[in-house]
């Protein structure tokens, strides 16, 4: 390695200092936390590469996440944390959960998370991570003692907000400066990670970029549609109708999507024939996806599952080990400290 790199690198480290400190890792990157992905290999492959895993709970009840915590250990001495969703109504059983095996980090996701869950976290020893769609928000958040947020754009894949990364993070990261903020979102090169990094993002957070990590037990054909996809094809799922509303989820497009929107026609078709009451029909549409995830994920379905899926996603072009990813992704942004230089010398 040229001593030019090295420089380069170092000035990376730099600013990633306080992501990686606050982490407890080597780098300032988190894995996003992906239902039936980021279980216990991907995990502790990424805290083992030095970036820091998070487990997906989604929706495990507390024995089964003591499990995954347990099995996650067995592979990794380096630092993970648990993403708790905010409406499983075991919360408080979860929290227990992750404080009871030590676990360093809870990361709160999917709404606003009770003051008392978070009081409880910290009072156990976690450092807790909130996300932060809006500055109101993120101001709140920090008043209700969260020790770092993550801003998450439309970009990204799974349920979406309805605001870039790029907008977001105008908007949020000039006023936020007391606790460490990460930036996620359809990110896959290190040029946009230190790009973030010098608009005062503490660190990234990264998910489509490793589903295709070879320590990600992800189904061969679920790997091979992120490797053929491109941005284009992760597009979020449309609502027909104003009265049923829809949670936006980006994914890539599949004979799945298409059946949806059939599914929702024919639903609201039904509600309007007197068929169906309003919350029934409300249950139906939203429950057609349930189990669709694992179908793909695990069982390899992806004409009929749910391919969950970021924008970056045209940037995930084979598979590699999570070292690897994390290796180019560190690279790219030096090269870019790099080139950048060179072109200011006269």
């Amino acid at each position: 390695m040229s001593d030019d790199m090295t420089k380069a690198l170092a000035q990376l480290d730099r600013l990633m200092a306080r992501g990686a400190a606050f982490l407890g890792a080597r780098y300032a990157i988190m894995g996003g936390a992906m239902s039936w992905v980021s279980e216990r290999h991907l995990v502790s492959a990424l805290s083992n590469a030095g970036a820091f895993g998070v487990i997906a709970c989604g929706a495990m009840e507390p024995p089964r996440l003591a499990e995954e915590i347990a099995g996650t250990q067995a592979l990794t001495t380096k630092p993970f944390g648990v993403n708790l969703i905010t409406m499983h109504p075991r919360l408080d059983q979860l929290v227990d959960t992750c404080l009871a095996a030590k676990v360093s980090h809870i990361v709160f996701a999917g709404g606003i998370p009770p003051g008392t869950a978070i009081k409880k976290a910290k009072d156990g020893g976690a450092k807790v991570i909130c996300f932060a769609p809006a500055l109101a928000l993120a101001k709140r958040l920090i008043r209700a003692g969260a020790d770092a947020l993550v801003i998450e754009g439309s970009e990204a894949g799974g349920h979406i907000g309805p605001v870039s990364l790029t907008v977001l993070a105008q908007e949020i990261l000039p006023h936020i400066r007391d606790v460490p903020v990460f930036v996620a979102g359809g990110i896959g090169r290190g040029e946009a990670i230190l790009s973030y990094l010098e608009m005062g993002a503490a660190g990234v957070q990264l998910g489509t970029r490793f589903v295709c990590a070879r320590e990600s037990i992800a189904h061969a054909n679920f790997k091979q549609a992120f490797i053929r996809g491109n941005a284009r094809d992760a597009m979020p799922t449309i609502q027909l109708d104003e009265n049923f509303p829809v949670i936006p989820v980006r994914a890539l497009q599949n004979e799945g999507t298409k059946r949806f929107l059939e599914h929702q026609a024919e639903t609201i078709r039904r509600f309007q024939s007197g068929e169906l009451t309003k919350e029934a029909a409300q249950l139906d549409i939203e429950h057609f996806w349930a189990g669709a995830l694992r179908r793909a994920v695990i069982d390899g379905d992806v004409e009929n599952g749910s391919l969950m899926a970021g924008q970056s996603v045209g940037m995930v072009t084979q598979e590699q080990s999570a070292s690897e990813i994390i290796a180019e992704l560190c690279g790219q942004a030096a090269e870019a400290i790099l080139a950048r230089s060179a072109a200011a010398i006269p």
